[in-house]
């Protein structure tokens, strides 16, 4: 894998090191954006198949990327809210159950399971880390699997913490989940598409992913995958494309009570979306060339040395073995000045976040080992 920035809209006067907050479009999805809205001016030219077409492709190409077996379990959503939502709206819930999340977790996971275990008088129970940074993450993930017990009906959580990037171990918490029979629901917004994510390896419930970051995609368009536990469920919407047979314009108003195949009633009402389709069709096909593996090699290569000498530094960052290497969270020793240091990155257009206690480096294929000499330089200036 090779440097990629000449493929993205990135100005030259910074060193974008955020893809966890947003990332920078492809020129390709620009192009494919523009000719999409260009095209709405001539509405004679999108035609009734036009409706289907390209959501259908959209689905299939979210599928390989995921390695699901059968593209008819995604759909596109606007938002991780909105596929969280229709996850939460058909979870067995009964009076006493418990529903686990990690300790701060994006709000878009969490809201919904706490106005859910109000409405059925469940439990919310909140893992969290060690109170050490010694074997931190390897002891999180301890945590998580030892509060699975026979009340725990859903498991909701990311692949990777979007503050800090600590891995959660998935195969390990599903296989877990299993035994007691607990439903496990992800949010893979800050890994999908940069961390090898498959479908037929980890078997969640749910997987969620927001499409404006490591998909590479334009803002208020995302992919979603429900299991076939899910086939006969309830939307939290109930609109016209979904139902069966709506590819006849001239028979909508013969209702219809049966839906599309499998996950196809959990699909955002205007899912056709002539502008943003093509655009994350675009970003996915991208993502399927290179190969999130490939993805995640190249930020291990270009961030490793930068994390060698940050730790000599004083800073924590989490084990190797135990984080994503796109996401990573650094915990600053006591006499660092962090305001001073913000102050500096600033200057020298170095764009990070600042999340909970740590600062967040995310990269991406478009940085380089001497971005990561240049946060660097900015860490030794201030101490």
């Amino acid at each position: 894998m090779q440097n990629q920035k000449h493929l993205f809209d990135l100005s030259e006067n910074i060193i974008y090191l955020n893809g966890a907050y947003m990332a920078p479009q492809l020129k390709s999805v620009t192009k494919a954006g523009l000719e999409s809205v260009a095209r709405k001016g001539q509405p004679n030219t999108i035609l009734p198949d036009d409706f289907f077409t390209d959501k259908e492709i959209l689905k299939q190409r979210f599928a390989t990327l995921i390695h699901a077996p059968d593209y008819r379990n995604v759909v596109s959503i606007p938002s991780v809210s909105y596929g969280i939502a229709n996850a939460a709206n058909n979870v067995p819930i009964q009076k006493g159950d418990e529903i686990l999340l990690v300790d701060e977790q994006f709000p878009s996971n969490v809201y919904v399971w706490q106005e859910l275990a109000k409405k059925k008088e469940a439990t919310i129970k909140i893992i969290k880390p060690p109170q050490t940074f010694e074997n931190r993450g390897a002891k999180w993930n301890q945590n998580i699997l030892a509060a699975i017990t026979p009340k725990t009906a859903v498991i909701a959580l990311a692949q990777v913490h979007w503050a800090d990037g600590t891995l959660f171990d998935l195969k390990t918490i599903r296989e877990k989940a299993t035994q007691s029979n607990a439903m496990l629901v992800i949010d893979g917004t800050q890994s999908v598409g940069a961390f090898p994510f498959s479908i037929q390896e980890i078997e969640p419930d749910v997987l969620i992913c927001g499409g404006y970051k490591w998909l590479l995609g334009p803002y208020s368009i995302g992919m979603a995958y429900y299991s076939d536990a899910f086939n006969n469920g309830t939307p939290i919407e109930h609109n016209w494309m979904n139902r069966y047979n709506s590819q006849d314009f001239t028979g909508l108003t013969k209702y219809e009570d049966r839906y599309h195949e499998k996950a196809a009633r959990y699909a955002v009402g205007e899912a056709s979306n002539f502008v943003l389709t093509p655009m994350m069709i675009k970003a996915i096909d991208q993502l399927i060339q290179w190969q999130p593996k490939n993805i995640q090699d190249y930020c291990t290569k270009i961030s490793a040395h930068a994390v060698n000498e940050l730790r000599d530094l004083g800073c924590f960052i989490e084990n190797d073995l135990h984080r994503a290497h796109h996401l990573l969270g650094v915990y600053f020793p006591e006499h660092l000045d962090v305001d001073k240091l913000k102050t500096k990155l600033k200057q020298e257009n170095i764009i990070v976040s600042f999340r909970g206690n740590a600062m967040r480096i995310s990269p991406n294929v478009y940085n380089s080992e001497a971005d990561f000499d240049q946060l660097l330089k900015c860490f030794k200036s201030i101490l």
